[in-house]
């Protein structure tokens, strides 16, 4: 056993007789004492003082004298990178009181100062949560807690996994510098609720909430909603209380909302201004009306390609007999229906998403009244496809009629027969359509599906030619009419491909191409700009009839404007590609024709606890800095705090300073012991007490 003294210097007792014996000794020895002091007998004293000496001498006590090295305290410096850390002077602050740290830590000689960057690298960037606890208590894993001097924080004070008082192991102090400035304000915009599917032409709702986190009524705010990147709706809209937003999906596929509200003055930063919410527009059903003009090998195909989608409502009409065929039949013996010009082609037109005329020639059934109606749906968005047969190229053409307006090749009065394979022209290996018809590598002059054997000759006035088939003659074309699109196949032989023949071809992947397409899926238009996340890495890529690299306009979360170089790929499109630097919304805007195309992606979460509040506080980490005797300083006002080494029962931080404990632990390199009590003149003075003791009891 060894009682530490001061300075290396301790008594340590071997004793010549077991504890337990010399406890036993020590023991009587007291009752004795005890029971001659409270008789009173003469020598008592004596007699205690022999019996104290004679303990000793049996306790062997030595003299140690240790050679002892100092171990150097551990502490913990953990910098705030969050993506909030990144507003105004925050970063510089923090570097500039990190390297005074650094430096005081160092001249101090024995402290050794670990520093924790969180969240670390590129996970800083999609950090959702500011959360400095856990790092902090891995980087003391390894450090016994006689070493841990304390640990500094430097953060803007919004950290979102503060734990208890009670949960936090023994550290020493907990100090915290406050990077930001007082009396901070911010706007922030919210998505309280928004759907992430909703039915196309149905009304979607999504609620927003805009607060002020500023000091005084702020009045309302002014808010900009883009669908799509047109503006759709602009208002004004009290801070603090929920708001609901009602617009109209227009197309299947994703939708992009952009929301936008307006800076408050000296606000940190608009980056939490701005939020995105993407839609993804699903049809309840699609509504088709297919009108055959005669029975004929293609006419099934039709049907069970769009019987076979359960999504789709088809409304499908043959004419059997046309008006002028009147052979005397009885009517109760014919299996026909009065065809429902009226109801169809004016009451309802407007209620069907498709209309398709296959192999449809003049003949008295749809007066011209009708067909006129079909070219208004058509420019007032509606979707029509064309399905040629030989009637088209002669002289009971639909061209002939009030739809020909809208169609966008028409006959020579030409029938081109003789086998020839589909082919997707220049054009078309750059249309949406048919651009991966083809599997890649393909010879596009001598595709791999089957032979067809007929087509319309025909001349295009308008519209792209995606598709040419025998002599290089157009065979499907596409056209914007108005708001609306228009489908032409220049040949009634696409069934030949569902058959089989000759090895078939990608008919059904074709007739759902070419129906999205008209149903103005934004996968398949023409012009468009798009933009994917994955990850940190944002990829942009344009789809272009006209083939040109060239740059986009690039805004940041925090509103800062670059360029990114788009480059043609393999695929007939132009690809760029960024990562990103700060969560939230990016926005990419091509002018590059005149017309302004743009594209939304969101880094990280939607609506991030990290951004929920940017403001620079004390109030989360106070129970802490008050549980561990640390304190917090604004580096606004103090750029650099001193560093002090208290003892353990000092106080830790001050008005300009800041504290880390001195342990003062060690590790012994050596000892040595010699006699603390030396036998001979032990054994003389326990003579001497001895005869005292006879002496005063014999008196």
């Amino acid at each position: 056993m060894t009682l530490d003294l001061f300075n290396g210097w301790g008594i340590a007792f071997t004793p010549y007789v077991g504890w337990p014996l010399l406890a036993v000794l020590g023991g009587l020895g007291l009752i004795i004492c005890l029971v001659a002091f409270w008789r009173r007998l003469r020598g008592a004293g004596w007699r205690a003082g022999l019996l104290v000496l004679m303990l000793l001498l049996l306790a062997n006590p030595g003299l140690i004298k240790q050679e002892r090295q100092p171990i150097h305290d551990v502490a913990v410096a953990v910098v705030d990178t969050s993506p909030s850390q990144q507003v105004g002077k925050r970063r510089a602050r923090s570097e500039r009181a990190l390297a005074s740290l650094q430096r005081q830590a160092e001249a101090a000689g024995n402290l050794d100062l670990r520093v924790i960057r969180a969240p670390a690298g590129g996970d800083a960037v999609l950090a959702d949560k500011t959360q400095l606890f856990g790092p902090l208590m891995e980087a003391f894993a390894d450090v016994p807690p006689a070493r841990r001097a304390g640990a500094v924080i430097i953060s803007d004070g919004q950290i979102h996994d503060v734990p208890a008082p009670g949960d936090l192991p023994r550290i020493g102090p907990v100090h915290l510098l406050l990077t930001g400035d007082h009396d901070e304000v911010d706007r922030r915009l919210t998505v309280v609720r928004a759907p992430s599917f909703a039915l196309v032409g149905k009304p979607v709702e999504f609620t927003i909430r805009v607060d002020d986190q500023a000091r005084g009524d702020q009045g309302s705010a002014r808010v900009v909603v883009r669908q799509d990147g047109q503006v759709v709706g602009t208002l004004e809209v009290q801070p603090g209380v929920d708001q609901t937003l009602t617009y109209t999906l227009g197309h299947a596929g994703s939708t992009a909302f952009e929301i936008e509200a307006d800076a408050l003055p000296g606000e940190l930063t608009e980056a939490n201004n701005r939020a995105a919410i993407v839609v993804n527009g699903v049809r309840d059903r699609l509504r088709v009306l297919l009108v055959s003009g005669e029975p004929h090998p293609g006419e099934r195909t039709w049907r069970s390609l769009l019987k076979s989608d359960p999504a789709v409502d088809l409304v499908h009409f043959t004419i059997l007999r046309p008006p002028e065929k009147n052979d005397g039949t009885p009517i109760r013996e014919l299996s026909l229906i009065a065809f429902p010009i009226l109801e169809l082609f004016e009451v309802k037109l407007d209620e069907f998403d498709l209309v398709i005329f296959d192999r449809y020639r003049r003949r008295g059934v749809l007066p011209g009244v009708y067909l006129e109606n079909i070219a208004r749906y058509v420019r007032n968005g509606g979707a029509l496809l064309v399905s040629s047969g030989p009637s088209f190229a002669g002289p009971f053409s639909l061209y002939g009629t009030e739809l020909g307006a809208v169609l966008p090749a028409g006959p020579t009065g030409r029938m081109l027969e003789g086998p020839f394979k589909p082919e997707v022209t220049e054009v078309g290996a750059r249309h949406p359509v048919t651009e991966t018809l083809q599997p890649p590598g393909a010879d596009r002059a001598n595709p791999a599906w089957g032979h067809w054997f007929r087509q319309v000759e025909a001349e295009v006035h308008s519209g792209s030619v995606v598709m040419q088939g025998e002599d290089g003659k157009p065979l499907v074309v596409l056209d914007h009419v108005g708001e609306g699109r228009v489908a032409q196949v220049l040949s009634d032989q696409l069934w030949l491909w569902a058959r089989g023949y000759d090895g078939g071809g990608p008919q059904a992947e074709l007739l759902r191409r070419l129906a999205h397409w008209l149903m103005k899926e934004p996968e398949l238009e023409e012009e468009a700009l798009r933009a994917t996340v994955e990850g940190r890495r944002v990829s942009v890529e344009r789809q272009s009839m006209k083939p040109a690299a060239g740059p986009v306009e690039v805004t940041s979360p925090s509103g800062q404007k670059t360029t990114l170089q788009l480059e043609p790929g393999p695929d007939g499109l132009t690809h760029g590609a960024l990562m990103a630097d700060e969560a939230g919304l990016w926005q990419f805007v091509d002018n590059r024709d005149g017309t302004e195309r743009r594209a939304v992606a969101v880094v990280g979460s939607v609506n991030p606890p990290e951004r929920a509040d940017l403001r620079t506080t004390s109030e989360l980490m106070a129970p802490v800095l008050s549980a561990t005797g640390g304190g917090a300083l604004w580096l606004a006002d103090t750029p650099e705090p001193e560093l002090r080494r208290p003892s353990p029962h000092q106080s830790k931080a001050g008005r300009s300073w800041i504290g880390l404990t001195a342990n003062g632990d060690y590790v012994v390199t050596g000892s040595s012991r010699r006699p603390a009590l030396p036998l001979a003149p032990a054994l003389i003075a326990a003579l001497l007490l001895f005869a005292a003791a006879w002496r005063r009891e014999s008196r």
